[in-house]
C-alpha cells in the first residue's frame, strides 16, 4: 500500500504548467516503471477524480484536486487569521498584500489582496508558485531554514535572474538571508519585476516557528517614498498575525535601512 501511495504521489508531481498532460508511455518512462503498472495506476487515480482522461492513454489533473485545494485553503487556520489583519492593512494603506508559505523549496501564495491604489502584480496569485530566492516572502521563509536546507532547495538549481537585480549567486544569497534574519524583514527591490518593490516579514506560530510570510507590494516610485513606513507596518502586521496564533515572543527587530538618496531603490 505504501509503495502504491508513493508511486501515486510521484505521478501527480509530474504534472506542471509546462507539462500538464502525460501519456501512459511518457509517465512510465519518467517514473521508470512498467507501462502496465503505470496504466493501472493512472486509471485508478482517474476513477477517484484525481486525474481525468483526455484521450486514449492520456491524462491531465482532475477537478477533485481543485476541490481538495479549496478545502485546504478554507481549513488552514492561520490563513483566516492573516486575512483579517491583511484586510485592515489594505484598507489603511491601499497597497497589494500577499500571504505565502514555503513548500518543496518554492513559494506558494495562499492569499492576495489588492487595495484601491494597489499595483496589479501579474506573477502572483492564490496557488501560484515562484522560486524563493527572488521575492521578499521567499527570502523571509528561506532565512529561517537551516543553510543545509537552503542548499538542498537551491544548491543544484540555477538562481534564475528574473531581472538584473535578482540574486544569482549562493554567496550573495547567504549574505542576504543573514541580513534578513538580523533585521526581521526582507526587501524585494525590483528583483522579480522591474517597477515593483516589496517588503515582507515572518509569521510565527505559538511555538515561535516561522510558518508563513506576509508582504506589501508597491510600485517603485511609491515604495521609494514610503519605504520605512511600509517596513514598520508590515513587521507590526506580521506580529499581530503571530499573536493571533498564540505567539507572544515580542516584536521582531525592525531597523529600516535609511536610504541616503532615492537612488538606493532602483528607479522605474
Amino acid at each position: 500500500m505504501l509503495q502504491t501511495l508513493q508511486k501515486a504521489a510521484r505521478a501527480l508531481t509530474l504534472f506542471t504548467p509546462a507539462n500538464p498532460e502525460w501519456s501512459v508511455g511518457e509517465m512510465a518512462k519518467a517514473l521508470e516503471l512498467p507501462k502496465s503498472s503505470v496504466s493501472e495506476l493512472l486509471s485508478s487515480l482517474a476513477e477517484q477524480g484525481l486525474l481525468r482522461r483526455v484521450g486514449t492513454g492520456r491524462y491531465r489533473l482532475g477537478w477533485r484536486l481543485l476541490e481538495l485545494g479549496q478545502t485546504l485553503l478554507k481549513t488552514t487556520e492561520f490563513r483566516d487569521e492573516a486575512r483579517a489583519v491583511m484586510q485592515e492593512m489594505v484598507a489603511a494603506w491601499g497597497e497589494t498584500m500577499h500571504l505565502a508559505v514555503l513548500e518543496a523549496g518554492t513559494v506558494v501564495y495562499l492569499e492576495k489582496l489588492r487595495g484601491q491604489q494597489g499595483l496589479q502584480v501579474e506573477l502572483s496569485g492564490i496557488g501560484v508558485r515562484l522560486p524563493a530566492h527572488c521575492s521578499g516572502v521567499g527570502k523571509v521563509l528561506l532565512a529561517h531554514q537551516p543553510w543545509s536546507e537552503v542548499l538542498r532547495v537551491v544548491g543544484d538549481e540555477q538562481l534564475y535572474p528574473f531581472t538584473p537585480n535578482t540574486i544569482t549567486s549562493l554567496d550573495a544569497l547567504a549574505a542576504e538571508l543573514t541580513r534578513v534574519r538580523q533585521q526581521g524583514y526582507a526587501y524585494d527591490l525590483e528583483e522579480v519585476s522591474i517597477g515593483l518593490c516589496c517588503v515582507a516579514a515572518p509569521i510565527r506560530n505559538y511555538e515561535g516557528q516561522v510558518i508563513a510570510a506576509v508582504s506589501f507590494s508597491a510600485p517603485t516610485h511609491r515604495f521609494r517614498t514610503h519605504r520605512d513606513q511600509y517596513t514598520r507596518a508590515i513587521v507590526e502586521g506580521a506580529q499581530r498575525i503571530s499573536e493571533r496564533l498564540g505567539y507572544y515572543g515580542g516584536t521582531s527587530a525592525c531597523k529600516p535601512i535609511k536610504s541616503k538618496s532615492p537612488s538606493s531603490v532602483p528607479a522605474i
